[in-house]
């Protein structure tokens, strides 16, 4: 067991660990740290909390402040030279017509490092991209390949329900979700239904489930048999979760509520 504090680098980085530190920090603080050759900005996801192991045995990261007025100035004057960079890879891909497909940009705090981000069907040599984009930018190049699920993360949009994607949002990491979820939860099995716009079963089918499965303890499961409390046989034709209810039809074909 150790104690850190998670923090999300740039806007869709990655989350990593940092060490306990003096200074009086909140969630949602943006933060300098200490990174790979450099120093990077971040945000804080969490207080200091106590985790089992660190991921990939990743050493922590020191987090050297809170960010000043200046260095929100800094993370502000990088975005519009995102937009030109994003504009110039895009372009010598077409022209080197390579199977992916970019995604977006980001600088690092410092600008020494301009990160792409791009999905592919498979795996692609961009060796010759990175090399003309390292000598057209002058910095460091990265080109990380994503899945579909942090493409709609760093693009954003909104679900189904209405509301901000929870992934853009706030969620930390993606979970495994199983379509075991979903009958839990009484959804339809409709994949329109069920996914979100990266095509993938939706987050909060996971982070849903927990309360879920402590809803339905003590609910017999839709099909079953029971009996009424005057004793009549029963069989459940339908379960509400939320309410902890299910609708019974008696032999005499009756049908009823019964609260849990």
């Amino acid at each position: 067991m150790f104690e850190a504090i998670q923090v999300r680098t740039r806007e869709a980085g990655k989350v990593v660990y940092c060490e306990k530190t003096e200074l009086k920090l909140k969630i949602g603080d943006y933060v300098i740290i200490e990174f790979d050759r450099g120093l990077e900005y971040g945000q804080a996801l969490t207080d200091v909390q106590q985790f089992q192991a660190l991921p990939d045995d990743e050493p922590l990261k020191k987090i050297v402040r809170i960010a000043t007025k200046e260095d929100l100035a800094q993370i502000e004057k990088n975005k519009p030279g995102v937009k030109n960079a994003y504009c110039v890879c895009n372009k010598k891909i077409m022209e080197k017509k390579l199977a992916m497909k970019l995604v977006g940009a980001e600088y690092s705090f410092d600008r020494s490092k301009l990160i792409f981000y791009f999905t592919a069907e498979g795996r692609v040599d961009f060796r010759d991209l990175v090399k003309e984009l390292a000598s057209y930018f002058k910095a460091r190049i990265e080109l990380k390949q994503i899945g579909v699920r942090d493409e709609a993360k760093f693009i954003g949009g909104f679900g189904p329900c209405g509301r901000h994607l929870c992934c853009a949002k706030f969620l930390k990491d993606f979970e495994p979700v199983t379509i075991r979820m979903a009958k839990d939860q009484g959804l339809p099995l409709n994949p329109t239904k069920i996914s979100g716009i990266c095509g993938r079963l939706m987050c909060c089918l996971y982070y849903e489930h927990s309360c879920y499965k402590e809803l339905l303890k003590g609910l017999p499961k839709q099909g079953s048999k029971i009996k009424t409390k005057d004793g009549k046989a029963a069989r459940v034709i339908s379960v509400n979760t939320l309410m902890r209810s299910v609708i019974v039809e008696t032999e005499d074909k009756n049908q009823m509520e019964i609260k849990y």
